[in-house]
């Protein structure tokens, strides 16, 4: 290996070019190759980087020979077949959330991972905030006590992206809401109080908004405009409870429902709770001398893009662990399956291990 990592970047669109913007400021890393489907878009992105090395196709762009590692930033559907290929052909990877579009797809990217002893790191950004450093350091040394209840609220008004595009169809996206932000905070939530053995998953979901989708009212649109001609066959609000032993995890999430949009998590332990991630200044309730306390700890703020591409490179030459594991990310796939079961069949169910 080169002093430089060699970084391919499989899509090119507003993801794609997050992680190409982080990985820029990492001085270790270096774009050494390029790859979309959209011919213009292609060349333009390559002449902007001076990046020669241009590829339509992921499986020809990780066959070339100097490559260290890929950003797989494409649609949710072909993150197992582009992950796998890229490990096969010995690359490390960086693989956007969600996982895959199932628990079955991510099993085979864990089991390839380390068949070919690469490493996938997810893109788990919200763990990379200075809030979760901080608050993982404090639980993890004991300040919050036996975490016993986690809940968390990500709920937009009106925030189904790209209606009617790849995000709204399931066959693309494996799911609505719940999958594509949902993912984040139960991902982060599991990660901070260190539940990785869901047990049962009680939850429903709705898909109210996508019937009409030529009657959606809203304000903004990530990932738009709309695509009348298009499909919206997935969940735009989901709720439930995922139970662990000795722990519960509450959750309602939305892209669209008549309801005040608030994002947030809350911690409970037996010492310590907090609510985070709401976007204002985060305070601890505890207690201490027989008085009910508020702490209020201060931090600086970082760019969880950057900190996520730098620790990309950094594992990759050995200088930190992995932040988001392979394994991490099939947990949480596990889990979103048996939320969608649950809400499909009406009934709790237990958690299927594939």
């Amino acid at each position: 290996m080169s002093s430089k990592v060699k970084v391919g970047i499989i899509g090119l669109g507003a993801i794609g070019n997050v992680h190409i913007e982080s990985l820029r400021k990492v001085p270790d890393a270096e774009i050494a190759a390029l790859c979309d489907g959209i011919p213009e878009r292609l060349k333009s992105k390559g002449e902007a980087l001076g990046c020669k090395n241009l590829y339509a196709d992921f499986r020809e762009m990780v066959k070339q020979p100097d490559l260290d590692a890929v950003v797989v930033a494409v649609p949710n559907a072909h993150h197992c077949d582009a992950t796998v290929a890229a490990l096969k052909a010995g690359r490390h990877v960086l693989c956007e959330k969600p996982m895959a579009l199932n628990a079955r797809q991510a099993r085979t990217m864990v089991d390839t991972a380390r068949s070919a002893r690469k490493l996938i790191q997810m893109g788990m950004t919200w763990r990379q905030t200075a809030e979760a450093q901080l608050l993982k350091n404090m639980i993890d040394e004991g300040y919050f006590g036996r975490i016993y209840h986690l809940h968390l609220c990500m709920r937009r008004r009106r925030g189904v992206p790209g209606l009617g595009g790849w995000f709204t169809t399931k066959a693309l996206s494996g799911g609505g809401c719940l999958i594509d932000i949902g993912v984040h905070f139960i991902d982060l939530v599991m990660w901070l109080s260190d539940n990785w053995k869901p047990e049962r998953v009680s939850a429903v979901t709705y898909a109210e908004f996508g019937k009409r989708m030529r009657q959606y009212t809203y304000v903004g649109m990530w990932a738009g405009p709309p695509k009348f001609d298009g499909v919206c066959d997935v969940d735009d609000y989901a709720s439930g409870i995922v139970r662990f032993k000795g722990c519960t995890l509450t959750f309602e999430l939305s892209w669209a429902a008549n309801i005040k949009q608030e994002s947030y998590a809350e911690i409970i332990g037996d010492k310590a709770g907090v609510r985070a991630f709401d976007g204002n200044p985060m305070t601890i309730f505890t207690e201490s001398s027989g008085r009910l306390l508020d702490v209020a700890p201060q931090y600086a703020k970082v760019a969880q893009f950057d900190v996520q591409a730098a620790k990309f490179i950094g594992a990759i030459q050995g200088k930190n662990p992995v932040p988001a594991t392979g394994e991490q990310g099939l947990t949480v796939m596990q889990v979103l399956d048996a939320i969608y079961k649950s809400a499909k069949d009406g009934k709790e169910v237990p958690i299927a291990k594939v």
